[in-house]
């Protein structure tokens, strides 16, 4: 059926140029995270108590242990707590692990060599586990910093059960913490996620699908309105009532990217807002049941359930690029005499992203937030000189700045990370300030020329290999979809089933074509048959998701008349005042990235 459909033309949008790497946009200041309060004060009520205590007991050199538990609380904030509970889990066990095996490493050698070894080999593990399991933000990074650092601690084998335990004992805190306000706004997550997605719709509609910027925003709506979905999906069994109001939200945000035209911006910003605070959900006395027999137990094969090994595969050059990496930065810091090789191994294990475009504009970020953070330590290095609850304040201080300013941009979350992770080295005792601006400097520059380098070697041609088979996915998806949309017998929960596939794929292709054009040494990309798959397959959704807006009774944004005339071929039809060219389906945007999301992770020591 889909074979036989015409093909327009693709919208005219700039190839990516991935050997161009950018200096001025990497260092641009954004808006910050709509939640960038929730991982700053979580991780403050983490790490306060331990540390305050150590201080009352005089035993301050313990405190490096203790926030190794208590940054796990910086971890899940996106996800529902049902989730949530397992993710924190999850990151303690990974947390207490690494720090275990380097405590052990460290109590057993003091060859520099081999740590550095041992350090670079966990970095690539954290990498690739943190990467798997789409753990979000902080990433890696967090991990990485506090098992390499341990592995450079003088320790014997008898004391490495106790600090374990420290660190383990503060984990759970940080748990409590992470958990702490399921108790005053138990939907939170799942609220935020469904309010982002009317706002992101929102701003699509404002461009009346064919103004400036459009296939732009039409990528992120559809990126935040599938994020919603994945969320939602998330949610635990007590939450039903609640998820499917939820759910009738997100299936209006739908309707309206099927039809801007007929959309109301202003109602789907106030529907966002409704969602603040504890409130009732919009909708959630809604008699109709239509939408819940739409989004039953179908709705959980949005995303089929890929083998370990399909996922790992992906990941195996990001994981080579870290363990060269961070072995080659650990052992040029030692060739230059540098007495913390943990800092430039560190460095290097920050910058690996889903591409080298990306990698570099981290490498820029991360040169700059450090330059700028040795700073400002040397500033605040005489107020935390003055004593131990001094020292323990003005830790706090930049672990809640540095949370606050981190979804603005990397750099300025450096710029407060930088002088935390000199800070912290000055709990087992005075640390002369001139050695560690030093020692950070030079790790710094080391570790970002060494790690990029690995990066430009360390090449993932496979990249573009994805590329083909995810464009075979999404072919096969809409050919499923257009089928069920031209039988009007068709199963609704089959529909649902299917409009959820499609709509994966579709973020899965944007995502796998956005980290191929990043990667250097690539063979041309086929941007072409990439415009042409996501236009068809966005009429496509429009057309099922305009069917199913009537058929949930939640359609107050569609244009009956409209529907009436769509087809899966043609798009939504001429009612919207959409054109299978230039309708909501046509074009393509700077997409989503996979991982959920967030270009602002790995912002730490």
């Amino acid at each position: 059926m889909s074979s036989a459909t015409p093909h327009p033309a693709p919208e005219k949008e700039p190839a990516p140029k991935p050997r161009r790497f950018p200096l001025a946009d990497v260092l641009r200041v954004g808006r910050p995270s709509n939640i960038w309060f929730k991982p700053a004060f979580s991780v403050v009520a983490a790490v306060a108590p331990p540390s305050l205590l150590l201080v009352a007991l005089g035993r301050l050199d313990l405190a490096a242990y203790t926030m190794a538990g208590s940054l796990c609380a910086l971890y899940a904030h996106n996800r529902p707590y049902h989730a949530r509970a397992k993710a924190l889990a999850g990151v303690v066990a990974g947390m207490v692990g690494g720090l275990a095996v380097a405590l052990v490493a460290a109590s057993l050698t003091g060859n520099a060599v081999i740590l550095v070894a041992v350090g670079a080999l966990l970095a690539a593990v954290q990498k690739v586990v943190c990467d798997v399991t789409r753990i979000g933000p902080p990433g890696n990074v967090i991990l990485t910093f506090v098992s390499s650092a341990s592995l450079f601690v003088p320790q014997t084998l008898g004391q490495v059960p106790g600090h374990v335990a420290l660190a383990a004992v503060a984990g759970v805190w940080a748990w409590s913490v992470g958990m702490a306000p399921a108790l005053v706004r138990p939907h939170g997550p799942e609220r935020r996620a469904t309010a982002d997605a009317l706002n992101a719709t929102a701003a699509y509609v404002e461009t009346g699908g064919t103004g400036d910027g459009h296939a732009r925003a039409r990528a992120s709506a559809y990126a935040a309105v599938q994020a919603a979905w994945q969320c939602l999906l998330l949610t635990g069994p007590r939450s039903l009532a609640t998820r499917r109001a939820l759910e009738r939200l997100v299936i209006r945000a739908e309707i309206a990217l099927a039809a801007p035209a007929d959309a109301d911006p202003a109602r789907l910003r106030a529907q966002a807002r409704a969602l603040r605070g504890t409130g009732r959900v919009p909708g959630a006395d809604d008699p109709r049941s239509e939408a819940d027999e739409l989004l039953g137990v179908a709705a959980e094969r949005a995303i089929p359930h890929r083998s370990l090994w399909s996922r790992l595969g992906p990941l195996t050059p990001i994981a080579v690029r870290t363990a060269l990496g961070c072995g080659l930065a650990g052992y040029a810091s030692l060739a230059l005499g540098v007495g913390r090789p943990y800092w430039a191994l560190t460095t290097a294990a920050a910058l690996y992203q889903a591409n080298i475009t990306l990698t570099w504009s981290r490498t820029v970020q991360r040169v700059v937030g450090n330059l700028v953070g040795v700073l400002v330590f040397a500033a605040v290095a005489p107020i935390a000189d003055l004593g131990p609850l001094a020292l323990v304040l003005c830790c706090l201080v930049f672990n809640f700045g540095a949370e606050a300013l981190i979804g603005r941009n990397y750099w300025l979350g450096s710029v407060c990370v930088t002088p935390l992770a000199l800070l912290v080295t000055e709990f087992p005792g005075y640390q002369g300030t001139g050695s560690l601006i030093t020692d950070r400097v030079v790790d710094t520059l080391v570790g970002a020329l060494v790690g990029f380098g690995a990066a430009l070697v360390v090449t993932n041609r496979r990249a573009g290999n994805r590329v083909a088979p995810a464009l075979t996915t999404v072919g096969l998806r809409r050919e499923h979809a257009a089928r069920l949309l031209a039988d009007p017998q068709a199963d609704p929960a089959a529909l649902e089933t299917a409009r959820r596939d499609l709509a994966a794929a579709l973020v899965d292709l944007r995502a796998t074509a956005d980290a191929a054009a990043g990667e250097w040494w690539l063979r041309t990309l086929p941007q072409e048959r990439v415009v042409l798959a996501e236009q068809a397959g966005h009429r496509t959704l429009a057309a099922m998701v305009r069917r199913q807006g009537l058929a949930a009774g939640s359609g107050a944004e569609t244009n009956r008349s409209a529907v009436a005339g769509a087809s899966p071929d043609t798009g939504p039809g001429t009612g919207s005042g959409a054109s299978p060219d230039t309708g909501p389906g046509a074009g393509t945007g700077k997409g989503a990235n996979g991982d959920t999301g967030n270009d602002t992770e790995d912002v730490r020591p």
